[in-house]
C-alpha cells in the first residue's frame, strides 16, 4: 500500500527558509508524478508544484515561482519542497500526493495518493 508521509514544517519568519520532505514506500514510483498542494485556515487547498519522477520535470504555482523549488532523490523515495523568501501568505498545511503517469499535473483531482500534510506557519 502506498503511504506518503511529510515532514519538515514549522514556524519561521518572513523571509526565511524551510524544506519539506515527503518520503513514499509500498510502491514503485518511478512511473508517478508527485505534487504539492497547500490549505490555508479557510480557503480552499490549491496547487504548489509538481515534479515528474521519471524524467525531473516540474511545474510551479506563479505564487511560488522563483522562491519554491521542488527536487527528488530516487535512491531515497523521497520528493522535497524547497521553500525560500518566505512570507506570511505561505502559511498553510502543505500535502504531499501521487498520481501514476509521467506527465505533470496542477490538478488534484488527478491525485490519488495523499500524505497528512505538515504546517508550515510563516510569522511577519
Amino acid at each position: 500500500q502506498v503511504q506518503l508521509v511529510e515532514s519538515g514544517g514549522g514556524l519561521v519568519q518572513a523571509g526565511g527558509s524551510l524544506r519539506l520532505s515527503c518520503a513514499a514506500s509500498g510502491g514503485t514510483f518511478s512511473s508517478y508524478t508527485m505534487g504539492w498542494f497547500r490549505q490555508a485556515p479557510g480557503k480552499e487547498r490549491e496547487f504548489v508544484a509538481a515534479i515528474s519522477w521519471s524524467n525531473g520535470r516540474t511545474i510551479y504555482a506563479d505564487s511560488v515561482k522563483g522562491r519554491f523549488t521542488t527536487s527528488r532523490d530516487n535512491a531515497k523515495n523521497t520528493v522535497y519542497l524547497q521553500m525560500n523568501s518566505l512570507k506570511p501568505e505561505d502559511t498553510a498545511r502543505y500535502y504531499c500526493a501521487g498520481r501514476l503517469g509521467s506527465s505533470v499535473s496542477n490538478n488534484q483531482d488527478s491525485y490519488n495518493r495523499w500524505g497528512q500534510g505538515t504546517q508550515v506557519t510563516v510569522s511577519s
